[in-house]
């Protein structure tokens, strides 16, 4: 196996991702204390972005499932889950700061499927990235960036982990994460919907 496809391939993925370590550790803090609440983030994120890695390898073959023009408006699903973990926040907030018991077994943290909502809409304008590189790349080039990408999308969850679990981090986090989370969203969500000119922008 080419080592340098290897290191092109980690370099890639580190400079397209490095803001997901933020959002992973937020995540993860916020899903401290629930029971299995790990396995659900590393699946969301998995989800996400084994949809992003299929999109592009499509594209680079030809295929476009998903229209340039419709990639600005993926913006629209951190922005809304940023609004929902806002209001959520909100809530608690206005009861004192502590959920009932049925409500936090019910949330359990971050879903998979939220996870997955933000992993691809931040990773949408990645696709643009990935295309050229992977349509030059060779049937063998792409299997080794899926493996490399897909391996390292692992690196990427524990170290978010490993950040949300520091004390000093973990202390902050939890003072300040239901402040953090919904901000840091709704800035993603509005940062893909400028810079790509969605609804005129």
């Amino acid at each position: 196996m080419d080592l340098g496809i290897i290191g092109q391939a980690a370099g890639l993925f580190a400079v397209t991702n490095i803001d997901d370590i933020l959002v992973l550790a937020l995540f993860f803090a916020q899903g401290a204390g629930h029971p299995g609440s790990t396995r659900r983030i590393v699946l969301g994120q998995y989800l996400g972005f084994t949809a992003i890695l299929a999109v592009a390898v499509a594209a680079a073959f030809g295929a476009t499932f998903l229209p340039e023009s419709a990639v600005p408006y993926l913006g629209l699903l951190p922005l809304l889950l940023g609004l929902k973990a806002a209001w959520q926040a909100w809530k608690d907030h206005r009861h004192g700061g502590a959920q009932p018991a049925e409500a936090q077994a019910e949330e359990g943290g971050p879903g998979p499927l939220g996870v997955a909502a933000v992993t691809f809409a931040n990773g949408g304008d990645n696709i643009g990235v990935y295309v050229p590189v992977l349509a030059t790349a060779g049937t063998g080039g792409i299997a080794v960036y899926a493996v490399v990408f897909l391996v390292l999308v692992a690196v990427w969850c524990l170290a978010g982990r490993y950040f949300a679990t520091r004390p000093v981090i973990a202390k902050a986090l939890a003072r300040w994460g239901h402040v953090l989370l919904p901000l840091v969203l709704i800035t993603i969500g509005l940062l893909i919907l400028v810079e790509g000119g969605a609804f005129g922008l």
